[in-house]
């Protein structure tokens, strides 16, 4: 118990925690990107929810220099708003992705509060206008316990290859 709320102490390093919950979750979310239903994967979101790429290695902060990606959820709607748009540019024709998960660990866990680190590697394959681009890397999950679910309070992806040059990036990664 910890002393100061008389609760169970965070769990660190997630010993104990049943990693399949939090896989299937994950598999799920890449399967709504897949799907291009960017709405849905708007809405794993929490509403203070936000998706963050960073464009350095180590980058500590979104606010203190650019980011590939750094969306609330007023950018994501935005985002989503483009995405959907029949003319959209950057999506014409529309990219096909596939998302693999893997690796996927428990970092951090407090049943008490509901709240959950997970880190994973990912690997998405993006076909559009007959070109192919691989993205890897690994990805941070700070989710919420929602029911018999979670929500995702935030999403780090942090690309191997962060700081190279890159052609306009639309889909979520």
């Amino acid at each position: 118990m910890d002393a100061k709320t008389d609760s169970p102490a965070p769990t660190v390093g997630g010993a104990g925690i049943d990693r399949e919950p939090f896989e299937l979750f994950l598999i799920h979310e890449a399967q709504l990107l897949d799907e291009r239903r960017f709405r849905d994967w708007m809405a794993l979101f929490t509403e203070d929810g936000s998706y963050w790429v960073p464009a350095v290695p180590n980058q500590e902060s979104p606010f203190n220099q650019a980011s590939l990606f750094y969306d609330d959820r007023e950018l994501m709607k935005t985002r989503v708003d483009r995405l959907e748009h029949p003319r959209i540019h950057v999506q014409t024709p529309p990219s096909r992705t596939a998302h693999i998960v893997g690796s996927v660990i428990v970092e951090q866990a407090n049943d008490a509060t509901g709240e959950y680190l997970i880190s994973s590697t990912f690997v998405m394959v993006e076909y559009r206008d007959e070109q192919q681009r691989v993205f890897a890397g690994r990805q941070h999950h700070r989710l919420r316990r929602d029911g018999a679910s979670f929500r995702i309070v935030q999403k780090r992806v942090d690309l191997i290859n962060c700081d190279s040059a890159f052609e306009a990036m639309a889909v979520p990664i």
